[in-house]
């Protein structure tokens, strides 16, 4: 049995493997686990407030959140219950926000209450809005020091992990599959493809279908400076907009003490384009081949536009946060490391929205994982052991 990458997915299902006595190896291009989306993002083990009843994120948040706060507790891993506001700035998002307090109560999170504006200010004196969802079960945890703990899982069962060590191609042949690495060719009797940035292009060698597309969004941060990272408490976010796809610029607290502002949401020029100067003519070639990233420039160009303006702007990137933090100054910010996020986009330009999992013959690809994955993530691992077992 064999595992393409070793962010937090990669690793819950290979250690579940392992611990039901499965040979599995795991192969990952970096020289250590969790460097890509694992171990770049902003630490948050949500509740499941936001999503669609019924779907995969949400059945599989909150059946991964109850896995991994035992986990954390059995390994003496970090869990910090802050609790999220979900702020809502005028009466047209206070409309949105009923409709995301209908889907925290049909998901079934526990404890979500609504605040008016004297409640928000009682609880969080330095955030404005006019009124506010509580998630108080939200958390923020350590998310590399978790793939970390998994990858000891792996190994002490028996399994195999080979860092450094790209895949470059998959085949199916016959029975199973053929994983080229450096090296050479390995055989395996089944394939899972967990690649985050990489995984459609791995998925098509394997003979997948095109769509979805992976197109990569930089998140960028700004952080705190000691003298105001600690005067709020929970994490505040605003009240999405359903026209934009992403969630908007919010405040977490980290595990490790600081607070971080953001993301945004750019197009990054290279799969791992974490900074503007990161440009990769290949990806830049693909993006002008695909027609789904054109339909999605042209459904989203003013969106882009908006999140371009915040990436060159730190004017412009606070001004949306101060309409809930309206202390905050230019100066009370510095810059922090920035993630990219593995957007699925299908032919049609939609981003898809819900994770999505492929299953061709003995290759299973995770085409679409994003957040909420690392909290769900021993959820998915469960789902896919069970596919591959058959149940």
């Amino acid at each position: 049995m064999g595992i393409v990458g070793a962010g937090i997915v990669g690793l819950a299902t290979a250690r579940q493997l392992a611990r039901a006595g499965v040979p599995v190896t795991v192969w990952e291009k970096e020289p250590a686990v969790a460097r890509h989306q694992t171990g770049r993002n902003s630490g948050v083990v949500h509740a499941g407030i936001y999503y669609q009843p019924g779907s995969a994120k949400a059945k599989m948040t909150r059946r991964g959140v109850e896995l991994l706060r035992a986990y954390c507790a059995e390994r003496d891993l970090p869990w910090d219950e802050r609790g999220k506001l979900v702020v809502a700035r005028d009466e047209l998002e206070t409309q949105r926000l009923r409709e995301i307090e209908r889907r925290s109560e049909a998901n079934g999170v526990p404890g979500v209450r609504w605040l008016d504006g004297p409640d928000i200010r009682a609880l969080e004196p330095d955030v404005a809005g006019v009124a506010a969802l509580l998630s108080p079960t939200t958390a923020i945890t350590d998310y590399p020091g978790i793939a970390r703990a998994f990858a000891r899982d792996l190994t002490d069962a028996g399994g195999e992990l080979l860092t450094g060590t790209p895949v470059m191609a998959v085949r199916r042949h016959g029975d199973g599959v053929q994983v080229r690495v450096p090296d050479g060719i390995r055989t395996v009797s089944r394939l899972v493809i967990c690649a985050g940035l990489q995984t459609d292009l791995l998925a098509r060698s394997a003979g997948d279908e095109t769509g979805p597309e992976i197109v990569p969004f930089r998140g960028e941060y700004l952080r705190l400076r000691p003298e105001v990272k600690d005067k709020v408490q929970h994490l505040i976010y605003p009240v999405p907009d359903p026209a934009y796809p992403f969630l908007g610029v919010h405040l977490t607290p980290r595990i490790d003490g600081e607070s971080d502002l953001g993301p945004n949401a750019v197009l990054a020029l290279a799969r791992e384009g974490y900074r503007w100067r990161d440009v990769s003519a290949e990806q830049l070639s693909r993006l002008a081949r695909s027609a789904a990233f054109r339909r999605l420039a042209r459904q989203n160009w003013r969106a882009g536009l908006r999140e371009m303006r915040g990436s060159v702007s730190r004017r412009v990137f606070l001004a949306e946060a101060r309409s809930y933090l309206p202390w905050l100054e230019p100066g009370h910010v510095t810059a922090a490391p920035a993630g990219v996020r593995a957007q699925a986009v299908d032919p049609d330009g939609s981003l898809v929205d819900d994770f999505r999992i492929h299953q061709l013959g003995s290759v299973t690809a995770i085409r679409n994982a994003p957040s909420p994955a690392a909290t769900a993530s021993l959820a998915i691992a469960e789902q896919i052991v069970a596919q591959l077992s058959g149940g």
